[in-house]
């Protein structure tokens, strides 16, 4: 089956990186690669969920981490048997079965062991151990099945019971001893043409004769068989077949190994080496959040390559991506910021333009390729452009910005001013979410000389708001940067209305002399006519960072 291709934004992820994501998958799809799909490495701020719920498009499938899961590693249908499926049809099917395993489930789907030879040899043997009586789980129905029977009498249903075979190779007057000796309700007889010794079994009550050689009785004995309740069968084969074929009526389970637990989909492959390892079979099976079978995972799968692929949108530096994003092969890299320390082993497909948004790269892609634009998409990409450059006023706006939102609100009949104050007031809720939280929505975290710098940034409509909570927001900080071993964490707030920015910072004690902005408090630093963090905050922050460890 072809891989999954996730198309995926940085984490912390910003409305640009969400809504790039979301049309540039939208874009695959309609090139006719259908096993695209737009997904998200966090949680989504204020101005991002209302951006999706007004225009009515689901958000992307959140995908938390990408640590290698069993998930990932599973390329086939599984090859499932019923637990009631007749032991010689199963043998049969796994025959053909490629890995020659396979898993057990009940008729809810639901896995109950595994099929494979060492246990099938195992289990068969101990069933057939010439010391002591065979007794084998099967019923009337499997019966008629696995021999190709033709039933004479009996209801022929499919209720299980310890049936014992014997075969009766002994005269009658010895065979008469031999029935009566013990309780017959569980024997199953296998005869030839011998009438007598057929009545003789139904008279002593067992469960079923099985006439071999296709032989068929008289009216008398399927009448009297009939009024017994004793079930005839008739087998075309000989009596050395019928007996073998017999023994292979008992459900696959009975001989199944029911002692290798599943693990669930969403298991790490690290733990998974571990569960194969102490496996018998060297697999085990895969079951879903609901307990289903969905695969079946062996050594040879973990060699394999994972059936995830990627396509980075508005970041290609690994700091900055989900985590386990170096595990998968990256096809593709939309981006418009800074290159930093990227390689991958093999050639891909990397665009990356100045302009202010990724928005704007996707646009211009739909266009190049002459793709025909739907009016929600088209709606977010706006959204993603003036979110991204503060309605067009960022440093980082271009002419190619311009261009690409005056195109967007031409198709969607939308106002570049009032939608960009609607979003703009969007992100404003912000301010009054948890400290925590605000710092998470989007952080971005920066090495500098072999520093890590954590620089979150949100939007808001006034400072006096934020300014009141400035304790809890230095906390915060201090907070984060205990915890992620920084050398600086700051929150840079923007004041869309008055088009400047606040400051908070929490850094090494050496940094403090170096931070040229003005200080409008303890940690809380103005920054006026300065609206970006990539084009004027980041490469200030570098010479301030350089003049302090250099």
């Amino acid at each position: 089956m072809p891989a999954t291709v996730y198309v995926i934004g940085h984490k912390n992820p910003d409305t640009d990186s969400v809504v790039a994501a979301t049309a540039y998958a939208a874009l695959k799809r309609a090139q006719g690669y259908s096993n695209v799909r737009a997904a998200r490495a966090g949680a989504v701020n204020p101005q991002t969920e209302y951006i999706f719920d007004r225009f009515g498009v689901p958000l992307p499938e959140f995908v938390p981490d990408l640590v290698p899961k069993v998930g990932y590693y599973l390329n086939e249908e599984p090859a499932v048997l019923d637990a009631a499926t007749p032991l010689w049809e199963a043998l049969q099917r796994m025959e053909t079965s490629p890995r020659q395993i396979m898993a057990i489930v009940d008729r809810a789907g639901t896995y109950r062991g595994l099929f494979y030879h060492s246990a099938f040899a195992k289990n068969m043997l101990a069933k057939v151990n010439p010391r002591r009586k065979a007794v084998i789980t099967t019923s009337i129905r499997h019966l008629v099945d696995t021999i190709k029977a033709q039933p004479l009498t009996g209801d022929h249903d499919d209720t299980l019971f310890n049936a014992r075979i014997v075969v009766a190779s002994l005269s009658a007057e010895r065979f008469r001893e031999y029935i009566n000796a013990e309780p017959a309700h569980n024997k199953v007889v296998l005869v030839g043409d011998r009438e007598e010794v057929m009545r003789c079994a139904i008279e002593a009550g067992v469960k079923a004769i099985i006439i071999t050689n296709g032989f068929v009785p008289s009216k008398e004995i399927v009448r009297f068989a009939t009024e017994h309740n004793v079930a005839l069968l008739i087998s075309s084969y000989d009596t050395s077949s019928t007996s073998l074929l017999a023994l292979y009526s008992t459900p696959v389970l009975s001989v199944a190994d029911a002692s290798i637990p599943p693990v669930s989909i969403r298991e790490t492959i690290r733990k998974a080496k571990t569960e194969i390892a102490a496996s018998p079979a060297r697999a085990i099976p895969v079951t879903d959040d609901a307990g289903k079978v969905v695969g079946l995972l062996t050594e040879g799968d973990l060699i394999r390559e994972p059936n995830i692929e990627l396509i980075l949108v508005d970041h290609h530096e690994f700091s900055q991506a989900v985590e386990g994003v170096q595990n998968y092969r990256i096809l593709e890299v939309i981006d418009h910021h800074r290159l930093g320390t990227f390689s991958t082993p093999y050639p891909i497909t990397f665009i990356n333009r100045v302009v202010g948004s990724t928005s704007t790269i996707v646009t211009t892609m739909y266009r190049e390729t002459k793709t025909p634009l739907d009016r929600d998409i088209a709606s977010l990409l706006l959204c993603g452009i003036l979110s991204d450059t503060l309605v067009l006023q960022s440093a980082t706006t271009t002419d190619t910005d311009h261009e690409a939102a005056d195109y967007l609100a031409s198709i969607t009949d939308l106002s570049i001013t009032e939608l960009g104050r609607d979003i703009m007031h969007s992100a404003s809720r912000a301010v009054g979410m948890p400290i925590d939280q605000m710092l998470a929505m989007d952080r971005k975290e920066y090495d500098v000389m072999g520093k890590k710098l954590s620089v979150s940034q949100i939007e808001i409509t006034g400072a006096q708001e934020l300014l009141a909570r400035a304790p809890e927001v230095l906390e915060g900080l201090a907070r984060l940067r205990r915890e992620t071993g920084a050398y600086l964490a700051a929150l840079m707030a923007t004041d869309i209305t008055r088009l400047e920015s606040m400051l908070y910072v929490d850094a090494d004690k050496d940094l403090y002399p170096f931070i040229g902005y003005p200080k409008h408090q303890p940690g809380v630093y103005i920054l006026r006519d300065i609206l970006s963090r990539k084009k004027q905050l980041m490469p200030a922050l570098t010479e301030m960072i350089k003049a302090a460890v250099g």
